[in-house]
């Protein structure tokens, strides 16, 4: 996907501010081009990410660049000066993304945020389902100018095994009225496997009767939309839904990590632990948990000062996720120690996983505040053989490792 916005407007105080802003607050480079002969030349010669037009320009009055653009297949902002209502009702017809009015500062910044939700919007996949196919590539159409991923399919139950096999849909976009399974069942289908707060689900549907709305926001729907809506309700609601989406993942993270090093805090390690520690015993499978910890970390600290203690910090937990499958859990307990689930490993496996991790952090080097080269090493109490639950099993790996530093650190005491 390209990284230029091509800004089209013959206000050029105005032009000169999109662009400003737009350079400051995201990664894009700008061109800017004040009539329709310049932009052109710009279209030609680029493809951009997104172009934000002037519909009134000195040698195209009435919107001829627009259409240029769209045929060239160019995703379109139009920024205009006319408030007149049939007027933006005939541009929003078109395949355009948004409809702008110019009237201040706060439409500028309108236009940042829009941009901004765009580019974000790439990272998420959307399931359409309806059983008009006509439908179908109407609504598709549509996400796509938005920047979003889409799969579309005719009915629920298709919908439900493409869930199973598309885990990162963010959010399931369903007709009411459908044969084999209605919106409805389909809602609730979704609500037994996925959160609120894990898929959003909005239900699109002609019905004019008021409890339908209500019937559905009940069972698991974040939004309803009622038929015909307008192309700018519709773009408002998904994004309103994708990012209220975003927000609680985000809180969610952020409960769950450590803020140093972004690995799992000490909360997650024993929450999601616990359960597969259950699971793992009832179909026996081995796995090893492990203490790790810096060994004469107040040293480093007290000789080199507490950021290059944090860089130190941030050294092992790099060391720590690169030597570890994305299956097993790597957490930050406290200061300088951390916690290690190896899943579904034998004990010798774990051994030398562990055994490699504590060779590469006595090799490797980190950096004082002055630059400075600082060696350190780790003392690793590893479990194997597993107690009744997972607490008593976290409890014995740090005995062992308090055992490997009796005796010397910068060393593995496995049970």
């Amino acid at each position: 996907m390209s990284n230029r916005i091509l800004v089209v407007e013959d206000n050029k105080t105005l032009a000169k501010l999109i662009a400003k802003k737009i350079s400051l607050e995201m990664d894009f480079e700008v061109d800017v081009a004040y009539n329709l002969s310049e932009a052109k030349l710009f279209l030609k010669r680029y493809k951009y990410f997104l172009t934000l037009l002037d519909i009134n320009l000195p040698d195209a009055p009435n919107g001829e660049i627009v259409d240029y653009a769209l045929e060239k297949d160019n995703r379109v902002i139009v920024l205009s000066g006319n408030i007149d209502k049939e007027f933006r009702k005939k541009m929003l017809k078109k395949n355009i993304i948004d409809y702008v009015t110019k009237s201040g500062t706060n439409d500028v910044n309108y236009i940042i945020q829009t941009i901004k939700r765009l580019k974000k919007n790439q990272n998420h996949k959307i399931l359409v389902i309806d059983d008009s196919l006509v439908f179908r590539k109407q609504m598709q159409g549509m996400l796509e100018n938005m920047f979003f991923k889409v799969i579309s399919v005719a009915h629920g139950e298709e919908a439900l095994g493409m869930l199973e096999n598309a885990p990162d849909i963010s959010l399931v976009l369903t007709d009411y009225h459908m044969p084999v399974m209605n919106g409805l069942v389909l809602t609730g289908e979704i609500r037994k496997k996925y959160m609120k707060n894990e898929l959003a689900v909005i239900v699109m549907s002609g019905d004019n009767d008021d409890e339908t709305t209500a019937l559905f926001l009940k069972n698991g729907a974040n939004d309803y939309i009622k038929k015909p809506f307008s192309k700018e309700e519709f773009s408002c609601r998904i994004n309103n839904s994708i990012e209220a989406l975003e927000n609680i993942q985000e809180i969610t993270n952020n409960a769950q990590r450590d803020f140093l090093t972004g690995l799992y805090n000490r909360r997650y390690f024993f929450t999601n632990a616990s359960k597969y520690f259950e699971d793992a015993k009832e179909n026996s499978e081995h796995f090893a948990i492990a203490m790790i910890d810096i060994d004469n970390f107040k040293k480093i600290n007290d000789t080199y000062g507490h950021d290059a203690g944090d860089r130190a910090i941030v050294h092992l937990s790099d060391i720590l996720r690169t030597n570890v499958s994305n299956e097993d859990i790597v957490a930050r307990f406290a200061a300088e120690e951390f916690g290690v689930l190896l899943k579904d490993v034998s004990a010798q496996k774990a051994i030398e996983i562990l055994e490699r991790i504590r060779q590469n952090v006595q090799s490797s080097k980190t950096k004082g505040n002055n630059n400075e080269e600082i060696n350190y090493t780790i003392s690793i109490g590893l479990v194997t053989t597993n107690d009744e639950n997972l607490d008593s099993s976290v409890n014995e790996a740090d005995m062992l490792l308090y055992n490997a530093k009796q005796n010397g650190r910068n060393q593995i005491a496995v049970n």
